[in-house]
C-alpha cells in the first residue's frame, strides 16, 4: 500500500490532517444554511461541529434506505440510457460528492467511505464506457486528498472540479452549473447528474437529475 500513496508524503497529509481538513472545509452545500448564535462569529471548526451534530440527528439506516429508494430509480434509467447512446454521443454522469459520492457526514474516518447505493450505480456506469465527473463546493486546497479519496472508495474519476479562490465568493449553484457547462463543452452528455442539495441540481445542464435526502438542509 506504501507505493500507492506517494503523493501524501509530498503533500505532508497524513491520514488525521486530511480527514480534519474535509471536516472543516467542506462547505454545506444544503440551501437552508447553519447558523450561529446572535452576536457570534462560528469559525470552520465550529461549523463543522455544527453539521455534525445536525448529521446526528438523522438516523444513518433510514438515510441509507432513502438513498437507495432513489437510486432504485436512478439505475434503471441509467441502464435504459446508457443501452442507447446517440450516435456519436459521449455519457457522462455529474455526482456531487458530500453525502451523495461519500459518506461525509456519517463519521470522521479518512479515506471516508462511499454511499453505496450511488458507488452501485456508478460502478455500473464505469463498467459501461460512461465518464464520472465529480462537482463539489469543497475548495482547491482538498482537491488531491478528496481525489484519492474518491479512488479509494471505488469511483473513477473522469474529472474533479473544485471551488477556486474566487469561485469561493460565487453562488454555489451558479458555480456547480458553470461546472456541468465545461464538461459539456467538452463534447460529453451529461444523462444524469445526482446530488442531495437543490444547488447541486439547479440550472439544467443535465438530462435526468436526480435528489439524495438532505432533511431539509441538515446534512451538508
Amino acid at each position: 500500500m506504501a507505493s500507492r500513496r506517494p503523493w501524501l508524503c509530498r503533500a505532508s497529509v497524513t491520514a488525521a490532517s486530511a480527514a480534519a481538513l474535509l471536516a472543516m472545509a467542506a462547505p454545506a452545500d444544503a440551501t437552508t444554511p447553519l447558523t450561529a448564535s446572535p452576536g457570534i462569529t462560528s469559525t470552520s471548526a465550529e461549523a463543522g461541529t455544527s453539521r455534525a451534530a445536525a448529521a446526528a440527528a438523522v438516523d444513518y439506516a433510514t438515510w441509507q434506505k432513502d438513498c437507495q429508494a432513489v437510486m432504485d430509480q436512478a439505475l434503471p434509467y441509467l441502464k435504459q440510457r446508457i443501452a442507447v447512446p446517440k450516435p456519436g454521443e459521449k455519457q457522462a454522469v455529474v455526482l456531487d460528492i458530500d453525502n451523495t459520492a461519500l459518506e461525509t457526514d456519517f463519521g470522521f474516518s479518512y479515506p471516508q467511505p462511499a454511499n453505496k447505493p450511488v458507488l452501485q450505480a456508478a460502478r455500473y456506469a464505469q463498467e459501461h464506457g460512461v465518464a464520472v465527473f465529480f462537482v463539489t463546493a469543497r475548495p482547491g486546497i482538498i482537491a488531491a486528498p478528496t481525489d484519492y479519496n474518491l479512488k479509494q472508495a471505488g469511483y473513477q474519476v473522469s474529472g474533479l472540479y473544485v471551488r477556486g479562490f474566487l469561485d469561493l465568493f460565487k453562488n454555489v449553484a451558479e458555480y456547480k452549473t458553470a461546472q456541468r457547462v465545461d464538461i459539456e463543452s467538452k463534447g460529453y452528455t451529461i444523462i444524469a447528474n445526482i446530488g442531495n442539495s437543490a444547488t447541486d441540481l439547479s440550472g439544467g445542464h443535465a438530462e435526468k437529475a436526480f435528489k439524495l435526502p438532505d432533511y431539509g438542509g441538515q446534512l451538508s
